[in-house]
């Protein structure tokens, strides 16, 4: 089985409780119909991998203060061609965050489709990202490295999450914890 054939599969099988996730697998499944789905510039949107890193206890998230949406987000990022998802959300996690030694906690997390508005400086125009969300678990302890796609990088409490994002779908995944 390719790696796309495994991402349909486990959407396809994808249980959730929230109405927003049901409702994005069919325009996941359409999405992967088409070949260039993995390539940034696939319009109007695109695959991308993200991981939701929380502490050994279990208490806190590593969130990103990301540079070009000015937003506090989970690590995560284009999959620029990798059909394998949960590689890219790996990949990305280590390029953000320095980490190297995450644990992988089950399969696919969250699902998630928003948009990214328009890049004056490349032109480039709004598109949705199709982010694939995994759950990791790592040291609190363990060096981290702010990349340049981030202003800052910390460990935040997740009863204080609103006060760093308060979105839907970040909310969303404080609360598959519980």
């Amino acid at each position: 089985m390719t790696d796309r054939e495994s991402l349909l599969d486990a959407l396809r099988k994808y249980k959730t409780l929230y109405d927003e996730e049901r409702d994005y697998v069919p325009r996941f499944i359409e999405l992967l119909q088409h070949a260039d789905a993995y390539k940034r510039d696939h319009l109007p949107g695109h695959i991308t991998g993200s991981s939701w890193i929380i502490n050994n206890e279990r208490t806190k998230v590593l969130l990103v203060n990301h540079a070009a949406l000015h937003k506090w987000l989970q690590p995560g990022g284009h999959a620029d061609g990798d059909e394998n998802v949960f590689n890219v959300a790996v990949r990305e996690a280590n390029e953000e965050t320095g980490l190297v030694n995450l644990t992988s906690v089950g399969g696919l997390f969250d699902i998630d489709i928003h948009p990214i508005p328009a890049r004056k400086d490349l032109s480039f125009p709004q598109h949705d990202h199709y982010d694939v969300r995994f759950l990791f678990q790592a040291d609190e302890a363990d060096e981290l490295k702010i990349s340049d796609e981030s202003t800052d990088l910390r460990w935040i409490d997740l009863k204080d999450l609103e006060k760093y994002n308060s979105e839907k779908s970040i909310l969303r995944l404080r609360s598959k914890l519980v």
